[in-house]
């Protein structure tokens, strides 16, 4: 047996060496049996102390009972609980609700937790991405407190530690990626963030449900670089549709024109055509290209 106030060793050489230092699991610290005497009778007095000042609440309020059982009644609503502490200690038997419940003056205190889920904006936050791009990203968050004794106890106020989470998280999700990426890759942030914050609100009770991006902001000089550079592609793609089509119609020409000097005939026929266009428009005067057929021996013979 170990004296009181000694340290007994699991290591025999630890044993044996006196001035060592105990590390780890080798060292077992015998607690003098006085100590734990004094701590059981403390908790002891505590006990009867406190069943004391309980049994006097009871008291005063079966003297007081026909004014003070409205005061004590206290009643929540289908989608609250009430967390009771008595004397500073939890109640046994968790949250209580929905319903009346009982509530014993001076002693007890209790505290309504809402069970809906509640939603929040994500202040806009400036966010350097990955390609050095400066973006201001907000987003909305859904919760819901899913253990209302773990959230009273564990946490002192769990909608704002969920609030500075919430933005600490999106500040870190979109870091670590590229302008491209937060733009085309909303869906999976989202749910990257969603299971990021609920794996880290369930100690607090509370439950995480969904998170959305909401907008993407840029800056004026980005909009105006992205835009341009835009409006020179499409510039770009016209030019090039406008080329094939200028190819075509020359290619469509000129299988016209072979097909005309096949035959004389054809081009006379291309020419009434082209007066019967003319004259549907009702012009008063009309201009008829003649064809360098006709034309050409009269010249030659001028010229004789």
């Amino acid at each position: 047996m170990a004296e009181k106030g000694t340290v007994e060793y699991d290591n025999p050489i630890l044993a044996e060496e006196g001035g060592a230092r105990p590390r780890g699991e080798s060292q077992r610290i015998r607690q003098p049996q006085s100590d734990n005497i004094i701590g059981n009778n403390s908790e002891g007095n505590t006990d009867c102390f406190s069943g004391l000042l309980i049994g006097i609440s009871y008291f005063f309020f079966l003297i007081t009972s026909p004014l003070t059982v409205w005061f004590c009644i206290k009643i929540v609503a289908e989608y609250e609980r009430a967390v009771i502490f008595r004397l500073g200690r939890l109640r046994r038997g968790g949250a209580v609700g929905p319903g009346w419940f009982f509530v014993l003056p001076c002693t007890d205190t209790y505290a309504k937790v809402d069970l809906r889920t509640v939603s929040f904006d994500v202040p806009p936050q400036e966010i350097l991405t990955k390609d050095s791009v400066t973006v201001a990203v907000d987003a909305v968050v859904y919760y819901r407190v899913s253990n209302p004794t773990v959230a009273i106890s564990n946490v002192e106020n769990f909608s704002l530690s969920t609030r500075l989470l919430a933005s600490t998280t999106l500040r870190n999700a979109l870091g670590t990626r590229t302008l491209a990426e937060i733009l085309t890759q909303r869906e999976e942030i989202s749910i990257h963030m969603q299971s990021t914050l609920d794996e880290a609100t369930d100690p607090w009770g509370v439950k995480v449900e969904r998170v959305e991006i909401k907008d993407v902001r840029l800056p004026q000089q980005l909009q105006r670089a992205m835009a341009a550079e835009a409006e020179a592609s499409r510039e770009a793609k016209a030019k090039v549709i406008a080329a094939e089509g200028e190819m075509r119609a020359s290619r469509s020409l000129k299988e016209a024109a072979d097909i005309m000097s096949e035959s004389p005939a054809a081009l006379q026929l291309r020419y009434l055509q082209t007066l019967n266009t003319i004259s549907a428009e009702k012009n008063s005067t009309i201009v008829f290209p003649l064809p360098m057929d006709i034309l050409g021996p009269m010249i030659n013979k001028y010229q004789a």
